[in-house]
């Protein structure tokens, strides 16, 4: 787990690395307030399933690349490659960088983690993309002075999604955590096949239900995986995958539970099982550029 349990320490996927020195990441010139951080993300990335809407055309070589950018360090790389711009200035969409929505949550939390407030990634469902449908999604959580915790979607910061909600603060029953989805399984209180990607037919069920549960784990551990990175149970390729056993299941009941009841001590404990830890070396199962091995930089 991020060796800083207070979730104020940078792990190395959002450390900023030398650009979060000065220049386009100035930290004294950024805001302290969360949500205006937020808006600072939502001004640099654009999703790649906006852009059409949004009358952008995508170069061919940043779908290729953009998403893979799978550290803050490299988003701030490309962002100063395209403008010398800071952060703080709203770009047009041929100097951001291509993102999903994981990099909006990975790249608000390094933001409100350099400005002094705890937060973390988390990776789940959300209910507001499609009536009836929870949409695989990550958010970023953060901690308030009280010592609860607030998750708030900086892909929804320029207003543009039509939402009941504050995306400043997102309702637990409108973005599931992915262990919160499987009790919700398991309990037999949601049907599997309605969590997802809905805009791929087939890509739904109990298995991507426990993929999401263990890259959430991930991420409360220090390793903020791309949304198609696979290892152990988050490589299995459907409910009916041998390599999906019971004890996979009852191992992620566990998890659930833990996470239910935010044991940090005891994800930590879980998240060092084999089929839960990340490895050095992943699949990366992107549709951009084909399955890949990867070998990642593992926090302590």
């Amino acid at each position: 787990m991020n060796s800083n349990t207070s979730f104020l320490s940078q792990t190395p996927y959002t450390d900023p690395g030398p650009l979060g020195e000065g220049g386009i990441l100035d930290v004294r010139a950024l805001p302290r307030d969360p949500w205006e951080l937020a808006g600072l993300v939502r001004g640099v990335l654009i999703h790649i399933a906006e852009a059409a809407a949004r009358d952008y055309a995508i170069p061919l070589e940043r779908l290729h690349e953009d998403p893979q950018s799978r550290y803050v360090s490299v988003i701030l790389r490309l962002l100063r490659e395209r403008s010398p711009a800071p952060l703080t200035e709203e770009r047009p969409y041929a100097e951001r960088v291509l993102a999903t929505c994981r990099d909006f949550a990975v790249l608000h939390c390094a933001l409100l983690r350099a400005t002094g407030t705890p937060a973390r990634v988390r990776c789940g469902f959300a209910t507001y993309f499609l009536d009836g449908y929870h949409d695989d999604h990550w958010v970023t959580e953060y901690r308030l002075p009280d010592g609860t915790w607030r998750l708030t979607d900086a892909q929804l910061a320029d207003g543009r999604y039509d939402v009941s909600f504050s995306p400043a603060d997102v309702p637990r029953d409108r973005f599931l955590v992915g262990a919160d989805a499987w009790r919700a399984c398991r309990e037999g209180r949601a049907d599997p096949t309605s969590f997802g990607v809905s805009s791929i037919e087939g890509v739904s069920g109990l298995w991507f239900v426990a993929a999401d549960t263990v890259r959430d784990l991930a991420a409360l551990n220090g390793v903020e995986a791309l949304p198609w990175d696979g290892w152990g149970i988050a490589a299995v390729e459907g409910d009916e995958d041998p390599a999906f056993t019971a004890a996979d299941r009852e191992l992620l009941d566990r998890v659930a539970a833990a996470t239910a009841a935010d044991d940090l001590p005891l994800l930590r404990r879980l998240y060092a099982h084999p089929r839960l830890r990340v490895p050095a070396e992943i699949l990366s199962f992107t549709t951009f550029t084909g399955v890949r091995r990867v070998t990642l930089p593992i926090a302590d």
